[in-house]
């Protein structure tokens, strides 16, 4: 078999396939068989019709399209087989069945094109034999210190205090409620949204929470109670209360 091949686009190769006439007349004849033993035709038995009466009666042309349709599959597949290729999933016939059947004769070569899906090439560059230059990094102690201090912070249990108030880095536990002042002094605080809270654990440090509430947290006792006044940043997603100064009790 004359099988010649051609590189196509999206991992394909195409696939010129001239089947030998042998080969053509082996299959045509495997179709009359196959028509011959299934036929239904009154007056003969399966099997025992003539030629001449089958071809009448199915039809020159539907037994040619099947000799066609088959002489394709098993060229392809002893194509494939012959040139060793790695067929990913179904081939696509390239020539127009119609003029194939238009061309085929029994006991004659018939001439077809197909394409078949192939794993992809992949070219490598190079990756043996690079060069690498390491350099040393020296860690930054006061870095390393403040990531194991993190470290620290994070694992720490915590263990009440007796006989102080609360200072800087301690971590309280408060209840509060936030109102924010009418300008009018016969109008009801309004409550801060959100405002509110119950064993509510804070860290004391500068920064945290809004601005003035953490000062007035230091310095107090457990059981304490006091207002302490505090102000939202302007940039507080709550517009309602963003900018505006705030009492907690």
């Amino acid at each position: 078999m004359k099988v010649t091949q051609e590189k196509l686009p999206a991992s394909q190769i195409g696939l010129e396939i001239e089947v030998t006439p042998e080969m053509s007349k082996k299959v045509y004849e495997r179709v009359v068989q196959e028509f011959t033993r299934s036929a239904n035709i009154p007056g003969f038995r399966k099997g025992k019709v003539p030629r001449q009466v089958l071809i009448q009666r199915i039809g020159a042309t539907r037994i040619k399209a099947a000799a066609v349709e088959e002489l394709v599959e098993d060229g392809l597949k002893e194509a494939v087989k012959q040139e060793k290729i790695e067929v990913l999933g179904n081939y696509q016939l390239r020539s127009p069945f119609e003029e194939l059947l238009n061309q085929f004769e029994p006991g004659q070569a018939l001439t077809f094109s197909a394409s078949v899906d192939v794993q992809p090439e992949v070219t490598l560059k190079q990756y043996i034999n690079f060069q690498l230059q390491a350099e040393e990094v020296k860690p930054d102690p006061e870095r390393v210190e403040k990531v194991l201090q993190n470290y620290q912070d994070q694992l720490a249990t915590l263990v009440p205090v007796e006989g102080r108030p609360a200072q800087m880095k301690d971590v309280a536990v408060v209840d509060f409620k936030g109102v924010l002042p009418s300008e009018e002094p016969e109008q009801e605080p309004e409550e801060v949204p959100g405002g509110q809270a119950e064993d509510f654990q804070l860290e004391l440090l500068e920064g945290r929470f809004i601005e003035g509430f953490i000062d007035g947290i230091e310095g107090m006792n457990p059981g304490d109670t006091k207002e302490v006044e505090a102000t939202f940043p302007d940039t507080y997603p709550q517009p309602k209360v963003a900018g505006r100064k705030a009492l907690f009790t």
